[in-house]
């Protein structure tokens, strides 16, 4: 292993017994992180939201417990492509509308690089939520408890908890010290792999709401008591994540501080990190979890404290953070495109449009409309004629026809196609008329949240609207939803 109990026991069993009360943060120290590009903080409707997350699509929820957790996250994008998180409370939660917009405009003037950043929130009737920066890699608890493919790493274990600590060193400096709930949940992976903390954990569930939902085994001694946070109870939990990345298991910190003192520490550290750090660095990281989770709260240490010690035990700071974690990144994401995702890639339009015409309506099946004799009339069956002189259009290549009756279709608004809108989409495409085809695009993917077909026909769009940059985000999403369909495929 890469700790030795006999050399690590002295400076532990000391901070059990005396931890120095370390200065006080330098709020006047410049931050060169902090963002000044990012847009400014504001307000949604409700209806932006909507149509952001596809209606609240049950597909597009990805909170900790699903539909079933009393506020739910969900993932979106915005119609300037931007993907977002948003948090919807429970509508119990903040009764005091004023109360909620306060709190929101107060975390959403924070700007870091280290942060999930807060840009916006909504406050309609009893409706609240939260919208973040959308972070695509997963949180801390996947990575470090249920891997797939390879542990995190020593230095990205290291590199977390740093990046953590300067967020919180950051927000302590802006006056925002208090963070509830503070777990490996709350610490998220942006799209290069690099960790932020999430900005929900600054404002508390509800107005008089617990700011602590885990296990008691892990929550600060003093909140026990008083029912309060404080600064203090933030480092205690920032003593646990630590806990949490030396073990690679959720430990609760009365038996870690067993296992320190009893010199068992073969217990406390995970068994993939054999090798990986020496003894000094594992020192010094159990050391400095002991001194988080001390009793008292005047005897834990403060983030600028934090941030000082864990800055020199930094690793491979040279190698990108998607490399330690093994994420595919740029042009690897597309390194093994479907025929599909290929086609997409060159913008073969006529190869596109045999795909659709092979699948048919295939991808339409799992999309609610329900119809009756009773409202079947004159009117709908028109409509439905309309679709099926689309249909003859389109598979003859007269896209002109095909938009025609399409359109005729969809304004019936009888019933409700995603394949229609991406057919009309890749008519309006070969048109050379991107703004429409991206409108048709995104229409389908709100139907349909978790349809491949969508986001990549949104890829080319975005292409021709000279939009790059969301371009291939689209792509990159288009390719993540087709393997993930082919994958729950395989296990049908």
């Amino acid at each position: 292993m890469g700790i030795q109990c006999s050399r690590l026991l002295p400076c532990c069993a000391n901070s059990q017994v005396k931890a120095s009360v370390l200065e006080a943060p330098d709020t006047e120290k410049e931050d060169r992180s902090e963002v000044t590009n990012w847009p400014a903080f504001r307000e949604f409707s409700l209806e932006q939201l909507k149509n952001a997350t596809s209606g609240f699509a049950v597909e597009n929820i990805v909170s900790e417990h699903g539909e079933k957790a009393p506020n739910v996250v969900y993932k979106g994008k915005l119609e300037n492509q931007m993907r977002i998180a948003v948090k919807r409370f429970n509508r119990n939660a903040w009764p005091d509308g004023r109360q909620f917009l306060e709190e929101a405009r107060s975390v959403g003037e924070l700007r870091n690089q280290r942060l999930a950043n807060l840009i916006g929130c909504c406050c309609e009737g009893d409706e609240r939520l939260l919208v973040a920066e959308f972070m695509p890699n997963e949180t801390l608890a996947k990575h470090l408890f249920h891997w797939e493919t390879q542990p995190m790493k020593w230095a990205m274990r290291l590199r977390v908890v740093y990046h953590l600590a300067q967020a919180l060193e950051y927000c302590t400096g802006k006056g925002r010290a208090l963070y509830h709930d503070l777990n490996a949940y709350r610490v998220l992976f942006d799209e290069d792999g690099n960790p932020r903390l999430s900005t929900f954990g600054l404002m508390k569930n509800s107005r008089d709401g617990k700011s602590y939902s885990t296990n008691l085994a892990f929550t600060p001694p003093e909140y026990l008591r008083t029912g309060r946070v404080t600064p203090e109870s933030v480092i205690y939990s920032f003593g646990t994540l630590l806990l949490d990345l030396l073990s690679g298991k959720h430990i609760p910190p009365s038996h870690a501080l067993d296992l320190i003192r009893d010199r068992n520490l073969q217990m406390l550290t995970d068994s993939c990190l054999e090798g990986q750090f020496s003894d000094d660095d594992g020192t010094e990281l159990v050391r400095l979890a002991s001194r988080c989770l001390q009793y008292e709260p005047r005897e834990r240490p403060n983030p600028r404290s934090l941030v000082a010690a864990l800055a020199p035990l930094q690793k491979d700071t040279e190698v990108s953070s998607h490399v330690l974690m093994g994420i595919p990144h740029g042009d690897a994401t597309f390194a093994s495109l479907s025929p599909l995702g290929e086609a997409c890639l060159r913008k073969d339009l006529i190869a596109i449009h045999d795909v659709l015409e092979n699948i048919g309506y295939k991808d339409d099946e799992g999309v609610t409309n329900e119809l009756s004799f009773q409202v079947w009339t004159d009117e709908m069956q028109e409509t439905l004629n309309s679709k099926k002189k689309g249909d003859v259009a389109f598979q003859q290549k007269d896209f002109r026809v095909a938009i025609e009756c399409y359109t005729q279709f969809i304004d019936g608004g009888i019933v409700v196609s995603p394949t229609v809108y991406a057919r009309r989409s890749l008519c309006y495409l070969v048109g050379d008329m991107p703004q429409e085809a991206l409108n048709d695009a995104m229409q389908a993917q709100v139907i349909s949240p978790v349809w491949h077909i969508a986001s990549y026909l949104q890829f080319i769009a975005l292409s021709g609207l000279g939009k790059e940059a969301e371009a291939q985000v689209a792509l990159k999403e288009g390719t993540a939803l087709e393997a993930k369909r082919s994958e729950t495929f395989k296990h049908k």
